[in-house]
């Protein structure tokens, strides 16, 4: 099963050093029953893009709370065993929770299939969605005009053996 890590690049940074993204329970997001029905779609290219902008939106709540994080939302993706992650059928359709699955184990960096990055020239836009996230979550339209704001970057696709290169700047 694919999942998809939220992250920043000081966290990129600390998976680089132990070699793990996490050593589990942790939360990542992949293409949940909830997901799929909330997407209407069972093209699975779109359930997987879906699901790595939510992890994008996991990552820009990481940055909201460490501002002396690079504003640059990082999504690693990466296969884990099946039955290793699974969603918390609790919670449905909540749109908080879709495609939020809880991660068990240690799950090596190794194992990961790509990195997705924020470009250099996204980090104004990102900034600016990481201090208006408060206000959208209390329904504030204009903060919500903003962090949509950072969801038009597209996130770029780095191989594994780039993370060294992203992380060396942190």
């Amino acid at each position: 099963m694919r999942v998809y890590v939220p992250l920043t690049l000081p966290g990129l940074a600390a998976a680089h050093r132990t070699g793990e993204l996490g050593t589990g329970p942790f939360t990542a997001y992949a293409v949940t029953p909830a997901l799929r029905e909330w997407y209407l779609s069972d093209d699975t290219e779109e359930l997987e893009y879906a699901a790595l902008g939510r992890a994008a939106l996991a990552s820009l709540r990481l940055l909201a709370a460490d501002p002396g994080a690079p504003r640059r939302r990082v999504v690693v993706a990466v296969d884990v065993p099946e039955g290793t992650a699974a969603a918390d059928p609790g919670r449905g359709l909540d749109p908080a929770a879709l495609g939020e699955v809880t991660v068990a184990g240690t799950v090596r960096l190794a194992k990961a299939a790509a990195v997705h990055v924020d470009a250099d020239d996204a980090e104004e836009d990102v900034a600016a969605a990481a201090r208006a996230l408060e206000a959208a979550d209390g329904g504030d339209d204009d903060a919500q005009f903003v962090v949509d704001g950072a969801e038009d970057h597209e996130l770029l696709w780095y191989a594994t053996q780039e993370v060294l290169h992203l992380v060396s700047r942190v």
